[in-house]
């Protein structure tokens, strides 16, 4: 059981932090599609929302080949002595591109389902738009907001293909759990796969118990 601790907590850490950057990024995103008026509304949302189609290695592939050394981001990164490649930081970029649909589609659901007349009433009263935001519309957008961060997290904390492709596989800096069970299978360790599996199974029925009792199933279902 010791030996699933650091990847757990690793694994922990990359999905909190991926989970944070994909709540501020999500709900940005999605409040600007849902206000949006125009025909290439639907073709950014697509791209917005590939990630959650794309096969783990193929979008792991995308990601090595910008953020490398000789990427065009990776590179410009380098300048500033900043390297993403083989570091946990990159884990947390991974998982956050893999997880960030899912905030974005349950926060827009929820942005789009606020009553804009409760909105218009706040503007009669002399709020502005910053002001109606926090104190109305986040407010009403708050459990599908909720919900989508709870599916990201979850999905960020099992996140493998991409996060093996640009974090790689170090173990106590880069190993997360899902890359440990991969390990142990392939070493033969059945030991240990069975904890780490064990342990990843606990997790994430943790994560969706929580959920359900913070959020109503029928919103959860809505912004699977």
């Amino acid at each position: 059981m010791q030996d699933a601790w650091i990847p757990l907590a690793l694994s922990l850490k990359v999905a909190g932090w991926a989970t944070a950057l994909d709540l501020l990024f999500g709900v940005a995103a999605a409040l600007a599609l849902a206000r949006w008026r125009s025909g290439a509304r639907d073709v950014v949302d697509a791209l917005l929302t590939l990630p959650l189609v794309m096969p783990p290695t193929v979008l792991g592939y995308y990601l090595l080949v910008l953020l490398g050394r000789r990427g065009p981001i990776g590179a410009w990164l380098e300048t500033f002595g900043v390297r993403l490649v083989f570091t946990w930081e990159g884990a947390v970029i991974a998982s956050m591109i893999a997880a960030f649909p899912l905030v974005l589609k349950s926060a827009r659901a929820a942005f789009e389902a606020t009553d804009p007349r409760l909105e218009h009433a706040a503007r009669t009263l002399g709020l502005g738009e910053t002001a109606i935001f926090f104190r109305v519309t986040l407010p009403l957008a708050a459990r599908g907001i909720m919900a989508g961060a709870l599916l990201s997290f979850a999905r960020a904390l099992g996140e493998f293909g991409a996060t093996l492709m640009l974090a790689g596989n170090l173990p106590g800096r880069t190993q997360t759990l899902s890359v440990a069970v991969y390990s142990a299978v392939q070493a033969g360790d059945d030991h240990t796969a069975n904890v780490l599996v064990l342990v990843t199974s606990v997790v994430c029925v943790t994560v969706l118990l929580v959920a359900g009792r913070l959020v109503p199933q029928h919103t959860l279902s809505t912004s699977r």
